[in-house]
């Protein structure tokens, strides 16, 4: 055969397809985006080098105005392109019409309810009793709600999916039918969830009823409000994917497709309007619609209209705006509630509840992050690679996003686990004093070194997102410096105090909860800051120290406290019999529980300290623990003087005898009653005890 021949013979086959990919071409040519990228790419002509290029602003405009005139051609197209589109899945089906898709459909979905029943029957049969049930139930709570409803559901998803792909199919009929079909089992997995957050699993907790969201509604009545509301809506929306996702495969050009999907928008539109209106957390004495309500369905036609429009960023920021913070606690309290079996366990193990928490919470703005990527057309190859200014603005957000997700996730982390760690550094009775001591010592460092822990995560975070936005970062650390060292020699008392209280701390002098003393200054140490300690004074009063001005630290509160006391006694008193009293006492003082816990050495007596004018001093002491030697040397006081009246033991008291016309005598009687006064107005300024 010839070459003109087989040419020939040829020809009628090429011809179509060359037809058909130029109907092709036409049509893409008809794109309102590919005609402004086609114009964005012309390259200006050379005698004309001097000519403005066009502002964003008018960019946007034209976008946006040839966008509203490709819907405005494409509504009069849209009946041609329905035929057209019936004409095709006649022809991709076997000459049969929708019916059959329909049919087809009901079948799967009346095969995989049926195994699903099948299944709950299989279940219920090996179930445990009731009691068990309740008793389960009641200790797994939302966990295993969710397992009772997605085991259904993944055994219906996999036998109606996996029937209609044992069989050959045409390809458009198994392209519409996998869509629908994978749009229905996605709704089913909304009312799945929708159910398990609406439902309630006991009482709320006090967390739950203070939060800024409850899962549980306050009501039977508001739980069917937002379940029916969440299923229509996600029904409604679901049916609507699945039907503008299947358009360009039967033929409608995509003007056509996006204004049936902004048609079908209207719909969406009208539920969120009617949600607003009628929820059930208005004011039930008005049917009026308040400003917020009006606010609010303004915000969503806004929002609707941002769509038409075509500018899908702004639209998917209005949409972040509304929601996502609303989503971020659902998620975390949803997170936490379907993955903790007991409520006692959650607060007993704060640091997983806040990993769970703020993972969730990441979660969830790491995908809308990566959706509003996706919606600007933003690849992650194509932003390496470019380096205009806009790409490095979009690579900066998102490298600050992960940033910031990364810091706020590890502050949460560390700060729980701080936190966790001072709950369990409290003292009481039962510890051993060395245990006690290094309780102390992190009661005392743990929220200086969480203070110093937020600031560098809060420095690095931010700095590092400047350097991912193009910031030159190298500047402001410089200019940081230098600015830290004029404060220095500006403020050389708030340098000593932070540098003075770094070096406290290195020597442990104190802890929260110690009492020290530093010249006129004393009190119980209640907290830190970085220059200063603040002192709870006994008798009430507050001092609050900068560290620079503590000097020599007298710490009150370590160890072991060893109290004196004297006591003055004639002259002819029996001192055996008062050592053989006072043996007594300390035995008696280390048989009583209250004291003995705190007695380290008992009450003793040392022996004759001096003779006086009118008697002789005993000297006592007794080694305490720190704070309780008052309370011991008191009731050691009261026990002496019960013990001396009932032996017939005397205090020493002062006497004065004055002679008859002997003016030396009496000059000397009036200087020993005024040394007297003078000793016993020492006595009472030192805070020892004073004979009557």
């Amino acid at each position: 055969m010839s070459a003109a021949s087989m040419a020939q013979t040829s020809q009628p086959a090429t011809v179509p397809v060359v037809d058909e990919k130029f109907q092709t071409f036409i049509k893409m040519l008809d794109d309102p985006d590919i005609r402004a990228k086609l114009e964005a790419m012309a390259v200006p002509p050379a005698n004309k080098p001097d000519a403005p290029a066009a502002s964003p602003i008018a960019t946007w405009e034209g976008t946006i105005r040839n966008h509203l005139a490709a819907m405005r051609d494409a509504f009069p197209r849209i009946p041609g392109e329905a035929a057209n589109a019936a004409r095709t899945v006649k022809s991709e089906i076997n000459n049969r019409g929708f019916a059959t898709i329909v049919g087809l459909f009901a079948a799967l979905l009346a095969l995989g309810f049926a195994a699903e029943w099948l299944f709950k029957r299989a279940i219920e049969r090996v179930r445990p009793t009731t009691g068990q049930a309740a008793e389960t139930e009641s200790k797994d709570g939302r966990a295993v709600r969710l397992l009772a409803e997605l085991v259904p559901l993944a055994v219906f998803s996999l036998v109606s999916a996996g029937v209609f792909l044992a069989f050959q199919w045409p390809a458009l009929l198994r392209l519409v039918i996998l869509t629908y079909l994978v749009a229905f089992i996605v709704v089913r997995l909304v009312m799945a969830f929708g159910r398990i957050l609406l439902a309630p699993v006991g009482a709320p907790s006090p967390s739950e009823e203070r939060g800024h969201l409850r899962l549980v509604p306050a009501s039977d009545a508001e739980a069917h409000f937002w379940y029916r509301r969440l299923t229509i809506f996600a029904g409604y929306l679901m049916a609507g994917w699945a039907t503008a996702s299947l358009l360009p495969a039967l033929g409608f050009s995509p003007p056509s497709t996006r204004l049936i999907a902004y048609l079908l928008g209207i719909g969406l539109l009208l539920l969120a309007i009617e949600i607003v209106w009628r929820r059930p957390d208005r004011a039930a004495a008005t049917q009026r619609l308040s400003a917020r309500d009006w606010l609010l369905t303004i915000y969503l036609i806004v929002l609707w209209g941002l769509w038409v429009a075509g500018l899908s960023g702004l639209l998917w920021l209005g949409i972040y705006a509304l929601l996502l913070p609303k989503v971020l606690i659902i998620a975390g309290q949803a997170a936490e509630a379907l993955t903790t079996r007991q409520q006692e366990a959650a607060s007993a193990n704060s640091i997983r509840t806040v990993m769970i928490n703020r993972g969730a919470r990441a979660l969830v703005i790491l995908l809308a992050v990566l959706w509003l990527a996706m919606i600007w057309r933003m690849n992650p190859s194509a932003l390496a690679e470019s380096n205009t200014p806009m790409t490095r603005i979009m690579r900066g957000i998102l490298q600050g996003a992960v940033i910031l997700l990364l810091a706020d996730f590890l502050w949460h982390l560390s700060k729980a686990y701080i936190g966790r760690r001072l709950e369990l550094s409290t003292v009481d009775d039962t510890v051993s004093p060395a245990e006690a001591a290094r309780r102390g010592r992190l009661r005392t460092l743990l929220p200086i070194f969480r203070n110093m822990l937020a600031v560098l995560l809060g420095t690095v975070a931010v700095l590092m997102v400047l350097s991912g936005l193009g910031v030159q970062i190298g500047p402001l650390i410089a200019g940081a410096g230098i600015f830290g060292v004029a404060i220095g020699f500006g403020s050389q008392a708030l340098v000593k105090d932070v540098i003075s209280g770094v070096f406290y701390m290195l020597d442990d002098a104190f802890r929260v909860g110690e009492y020290i003393q530093s010249g006129s200054y004393m009190g119980t140490v209640e907290s830190f800051s970085l220059r200063s300690v603040r002192l709870r004074h006994h008798r009430g009063p507050v001092f609050t120290v900068p560290f620079g001005e503590l000097g020599a630290v007298q710490n009150m509160s370590r160890d072991w406290v060893i109290d004196k006391f004297r006591i003055r006694v004639p002259f002819d008193t029996d001192v055996r019999v008062v050592k053989k009293l006072l043996k007594g006492i300390g035995a008696e003082m280390l048989a009583d529980p209250e004291l003995a816990p705190q007695i380290i050495e008992t009450v003793k007596m040392k022996g004759v300290e001096q003779f006086g004018d009118f008697g002789m001093e005993l000297s006592f002491s007794v080694m305490t623990k720190p704070g309780y030697q008052s309370v011991i040397r008191r009731r050691a006081y009261t026990m002496i003087q019960q013990a001396f009246a009932e032996n017939g033991i005397h205090f020493a008291q002062p006497t004065v005898q004055v002679g008859s016309g002997d003016k030396k005598e009496a000059a000397m009687a009036a200087n020993t009653v005024v040394s007297l006064a003078q000793q016993k107005a020492a006595q009472a300024a030192q805070g020892e005890p004073t004979a009557n």
